[in-house]
């Protein structure tokens, strides 16, 4: 009966063995799945459509080959599509049954003179991240079925057109390694029930003997002389212990190669062999953001906001460090741009002549993206710098014009060490941009730069005064101390043949406005403030003795008829929304020397 249980054992351990080798073998299905696209290699670009990318679950690697330079960058597919409107462009995507299409796309609006054929995609604020090689990238992905691929080379060149995406497929073999293992024990049991069958065929075998004859019976005194002539005798227990004793190193003996067939089978499997038993994570309670039912997704990430900030500071500080206002134009607009054109001029000309602060480019503590679809683009950030030795906290609003456009800086001011921001959306919820006539606030936006210039030129007649907060107003009480100090001046070098006036007005620069989650709004507004000192005697003239700037920027060095200067103000409000109890609330502000002239 050993042996038919020994021999039940061993294919019981064959079955579960060669299940197990077969799991990692013939039955092991593939690694990957993959989908191969040929284009004809004559557009500039390939746009392959999330479809493709997520028609196998799991992470997409990209394969792209070509002869040069090979570019692949990632983004929303509405944001790439209007990137390539105005060119051809060959798109890749997947049929209802998985089979891979491609066709070639043809411009749907005109092409302007900045979006011409040849544009290089290279660095497109747009991009969610972007890569570049020279003859084959690879890449791995994980994107959802809104986002797209594009492939390109130079914008010139055309695209690679050898195109792969690859998924990894889960071949895993969890019951292969405990096969295995447990067919190399039940191997070694049926070893054991083997040899102890065979011990008891032995002995079942074995010749019966008689028993021993008695001994004769001697006298007593007979034995003992026998012991002391040193007979001995074997004792059967003696005889029987040595026998045990060789049966059981020989079990030894036979078991060791079955344990080192398991040992030898198990060395082979790796741990996806093996099921995996991972710790169970307890969830922890989140606040839940409650997107609105239609709005659209903010305009940029914010790891995209970061590198816009970056490089915005990055071209900056090169135009400033050339006092290059064309490069400054790259990245800058408006009120932003004007100041440093004026600041160029001024140090070209005057050595010891100041530099406008640099914007920093780290670390991005606020984002706050506009919720769109559509151009132009708006983005708040709110950047701390870096430096330990002079620490500011610059704030920016930055406008994207068309798709084809990078992101410029029109407003940009310093937050002082006490504001209070009021509550804002998070970066990947984003805000509405307020329209300027929007009558939801307690002053609409294209009407706040002018209230607040009446302030500055009536103080408390003026009838915005209660509106805004102006007991914690640092701004109007600079330029309260830069006209008493102007006055000042003027009165001890022409008093009686000199006069200064003072006037102030909302600038040309369109306001712009994002909404707080209190329906308030932060908005950002240009106010210009001029001074004219002329003289009231017909023989008396202006001389600027102490006015490098307005020299420089004039060209004279006196008048008879006087000058005008004219400073810009970069402001940042709090307006609160209609019905609110609370007042308009400063948040920052940058004021520079604009322009200088003689007076007519």
């Amino acid at each position: 009966m050993r042996f038919v249980w020994a021999v039940v054992a061993f294919v019981i351990a064959a079955v579960m063995i060669g299940a197990g080798i077969a799991q990692r073998t013939v039955f092991q299905g593939p690694s990957e799945a993959s989908a191969t696209v040929q284009t004809e290699g004559t557009s500039a670009y390939t746009l392959v459509d999330g479809a493709l990318l997520t028609s196998v679950p799991g992470a997409q690697t990209l394969r792209v080959e070509g002869d040069g330079e090979v570019f692949a960058a990632y983004g929303r597919t509405a944001d790439m599509k209007a990137w390539l409107a105005d060119v051809p462009y060959t798109a890749v995507t997947v049929d209802g049954e998985g089979v891979v299409q491609t066709s070639e796309v043809q411009p749907t609006v005109t092409a302007t003179s900045t979006a011409a054929a040849g544009r290089s995609p290279v660095d497109s604020d747009l991009w969610l991240d972007e890569y570049e090689q020279t003859g084959t990238l690879s890449a791995t992905l994980q994107l959802p079925s809104e986002m797209s691929v594009l492939i390109a080379s130079d914008g010139t060149a055309p695209a690679p057109a050898n195109v792969s995406v690859s998924w990894p497929i889960d071949d895993s073999t969890p019951w292969a390694g405990p096969l295995i293992v447990g067919g190399g024990i039940v191997l070694l049991i049926g070893l054991v029930l083997y040899l102890l069958g065979i011990r008891h065929v032995r002995r079942s075998r074995r010749p019966r003997r008689k028993g021993l004859p008695l001994p004769v019976t001697e006298p007593i005194s007979m034995v003992g002389d026998a012991e002391a002539k040193g007979v001995i005798s074997e004792s059967p227990g003696r005889r029987g212990s040595r026998g045990r004793g060789a049966l059981g190193g020989r079990r030894a003996l036979i078991a060791v190669p079955a344990l080192g067939v398991s040992v030898a089978l198990l060395a082979g499997c790796s741990a996806d062999a093996w099921p995996q038993f991972a710790a169970q994570e307890t969830p922890s309670p989140t606040p839940t953001v409650i997107v609105p039912e239609g709005q659209f997704p903010p305009a940029v990430t914010e790891a995209q906001a970061q590198r816009i900030v970056s490089r915005v500071s990055s071209t900056v500080a090169q135009a400033d460090a050339a006092l290059d206002a064309t490069a400054a134009a790259e990245r800058l607009a408006g009120p932003a741009l004007a100041e440093r054109q004026t600041n160029y001029t001024l140090r070209a000309a005057i050595p010891d002549r100041a530099a406008l602060p640099a914007i920093p480019a780290e670390p991005v503590q606020i984002v706050l993206p506009q919720t769109t679809g559509a151009w132009p683009r708006t983005l708040m950030t709110v950047v701390e710098s870096a430096d330990a030795a002079t620490p500011t906290t610059t704030i920016m609003m930055m406008t994207q014009e068309t798709p084809w456009d990078e992101y410029k800086a029109s407003y940009v001011g310093n937050l002082e060490a006490s504001t209070n921001l009021p509550e804002l959306a998070a970066p990947y919820v984003g805000a509405t941009q307020v329209p300027p006539d929007s009558n939801f606030l307690v002053l609409a936006p294209e009407k706040v730069a002018a209230a607040y210039a009446d302030i500055i030129n009536n103080g408390q007649n003026s009838a915005s005064w209660s509106t805004f907060d102006t007991a914690n107003d640092l701004l109007l009480s600079a330029i309260q101390d830069n006209k008493t100090k102007r006055t000042e001046e003027l009165n001890q070098t022409g008093a009686g043949t000199a006069e200064i006036s003072f006037a102030a007005s909302a600038g040309p620069a369109t306001p712009i406005a994002l909404a707080t989650l209190d329906t308030g709004a932060i908005v950002a507004v240009n106010v210009y403030e001029s001074d004219t000192a002329k003289p009231t005697n017909a023989d008396a003239v202006i001389k600027l003795d102490n006015n490098p700037a307005v020299e420089a920027l004039t060209a004279v060095d006196q008048s008879a008829t006087g000058f005008t200067t004219t400073y810009s103000d970069q402001v940042f409000f709090y307006v609160p929304s209609q019905g609110s109890d609370d007042q308009i609330r400063l948040l920052g502000y940058r004021s520079s020397l604009l322009e200088a002239k003689v007076s007519p």
